[in-house]
């Protein structure tokens, strides 16, 4: 979800709604920054230390039947540093089955990545690097599990704005020890500077980041967060990138949030934010040839395939003007381009799993809000003053309904052709699985869903899949207008789940016969907390298309291996 527009730059940005709202969190203190080493340890320079230290933890991602990527980062060295890393089948790595070494430097910000190979599928290891007399935190980590599989358990998370609060749900989710993967759908950091959105903890470094040295002392902040590093080391993520890992509303060509020439060329801002980000998090690096290709598949068995889609910097059109809501329909439009649309439907295509659920990030199904006059009428609110709130949004209003271009609403031809993939390949069991927006919903995909002869709500006849879109993890939501989620709801009869304030998580419960997703909340993020509760769950059964409300939460898996302390 977009951020606050700078007053010396052209365009939109929904953040600026948010922020004229009023919808930040309290301030809540000051996240105290512990200094580090190399570019992104502390401003100004390097620290004259030479004892080698691991103070941004340990993480793994990407996991796959035979390997998973392991991630470090070595602080505290200023030349080319040895590390070593095992892999053991318990927690106080006694039964090892890999060890190796490889080394870091300043080309790569001292980070560490090894691709842990020879692994058995579905099998949960823990790891720990050393560096001269340190050693890291011991890790914990999962294969992605092979053959017949019975059940899976996903954690989904995005939008993390340090500025906003404290990252609650990435603690509850680390305490969780029944979770095969977490799915990250990005925005894994923000651009911002100190100040500018949301004002519970400042930013280092304390402006809006821009090069490379600034992207790296972003991800090294947020690296030394308790819950960042609680969640990563109990468990593999996957993730992929939304926009403020670059730039605020960012697409193929630049960003709502760059001003080209006073910050550069975004050419350059666009290929420091990759790097660092591939530099920083565990993820693999699938096309030799170049870091701009995120999108990939993970499969897990004969359950599931998890298709991971970049719906903003591959190949993302430049969203449609406010008043141009003839080109939201411009068949020449793209969002995700040509060459990642044939490799979704290769993926759609490929047989042998009972779901197919795909990664991205920003909301599939149509959304519709009313006009002002009638948003004013329900709110109470004067339309001058919805229209104060409303400034800077990527909406654009058509046939008396207001819709949001920055999602795929706005690329109406792009959509068209997912769901041709999906009639087209018959998909039996389609999942989209979204980010971006800071709040909850859950809904049947339908090419029409407010026409009856295309869609029937009541029965799911004329849905092609379901959407579930995960809240933010702390990303101020629509908190003002949360009173409107049953008109929403009217308004778009193929939504069965709303939530426009709660922050949190969700969980995605996968077996042969249904998937379950569950919104769980955290009580606050204006400070830190262990409390959560149970928001909803809907069911999706295999071959029905449609969401149902869940009688309960589900279970937890009782024979889940240790959690590391």
């Amino acid at each position: 979800m977009s951020g606050p527009r700078k007053p010396r730059r052209r365009g939109y940005s929904r953040r600026a709604f948010l922020k004229k709202a009023g919808m930040s969190s309290a301030a809540a203190g000051l996240l105290p920054l512990l200094p580090g080493c190399g570019s992104s340890d502390a401003p100004g320079g390097r620290s004259g230390g030479s004892k080698a230290e691991f103070r941004h933890g340990v993480a793994s991602g990407d996991p796959l039947p035979d390997a998973v990527m392991l991630w470090t980062r070595v602080s505290g060295i200023e030349q080319s540093q040895a590390v070593d890393y095992v892999v053991a089948r318990d927690t106080s790595l006694a039964d090892v089955v890999l060890r190796g070494s490889t080394t870091t430097d300043a080309s790569r910000d001292y980070t560490v990545k090894v691709d842990a190979t020879g692994l058995e599928p579905g099998v949960t290891y823990y790891y720990r690097f050393s560096a001269g007399a340190a050693d890291s935190p011991v890790g914990r980590t999962k294969t992605a599990a092979d053959g017949s599989v019975q059940r899976l358990r996903v954690g989904v998370v995005s939008c993390a704005s340090l500025a906003h609060g404290y990252f609650n749900a990435y603690g509850r989710l680390a305490q969780r020890a029944d979770l095969d993967v977490i799915l990250h759908l990005g925005d894994y950091i923000y651009e911002y500077g100190t100040g500018e959105y949301g004002d519970v903890r400042d930013y280092e470094p304390s402006y809006e980041i821009l090069t490379l040295d600034d992207y790296r002392t972003r991800h090294a902040q947020y690296k030394q967060d308790a819950d960042v590093q609680a969640m990563h080391r109990q468990h593999p993520m996957i993730a992929v990138w939304d926009d403020h890992e670059t730039a605020d509303n960012s697409w193929r060509d630049g960003a709502n949030n760059h001003t080209e020439g006073a910050e550069g060329a975004w050419t350059d801002r666009k290929a420091a934010g990759i790097q660092a980000y591939y530099e920083w998090m565990p993820i693999r690096q699938i096309d030799p040839t170049t870091r701009t290709r995120i999108f990939r598949t993970f499969r897990y068995g004969d359950l599931a395939d998890f298709v991971m889609l970049d719906t903003r910097l591959y190949d993302r059109d430049l969203q449609a003007g406010l008043t141009d809501a003839s080109s939201i329909n411009d068949e020449a439009r793209t969002l995700i381009g040509p060459t990642q649309m044939a490799y979704l439907g290769n993926e759609l295509a490929a047989p042998g799993v009972t779901w197919k659920i795909i990664g991205q990030q920003v909301m599939f199904g149509q959304l519709r809000i009313p006009s002002l006059p009638e948003l004013s009428v329900l709110t109470n609110i004067p339309v001058a003053q919805l229209q104060e709130l409303l400034q800077g949004l990527p909406v654009i209003s058509t046939g008396g309904l207001v819709i949001n271009t920055d999602q795929w609403d706005g690329y109406g031809a792009e959509r068209s052709r997912v769901f041709d993939l999906l009639e087209a390949y018959q998909v039996s069991n389609p999942v989209v699985l979204t980010g971006d927006i800071h709040t909850s919903w859950g809904m049947d995909l339908s090419r029409d869903p407010a026409n009856p002869l295309v869609y029937n709500p009541l029965t799911g006849e004329g849905s092609l899949g379901v959407e579930f879109v995960s809240t933010s993890v702390t990303s101020p939501g629509l908190e003002a207008l949360a009173q409107l989620s049953p008109v929403i709801q009217a308004m778009n009869p193929h939504m069965k789940y709303i939530d426009l304030a709660q922050k949190g998580y969700l969980l995605l419960d996968i077996t042969p016969e249904r998937t379950q997703g569950e919104w769980w909340y955290v009580d606050t993020v204006a400070a830190t907390s262990d409390g959560e509760s149970f928001g909803a769950g809907y069911v999706v059964a295999a071959g029905s298309h449609h969401l149902v409300a869940a009688d309960a939460a589900t279970e937890p898996a009782l024979d889940a291996p240790p959690l590391v302390s």
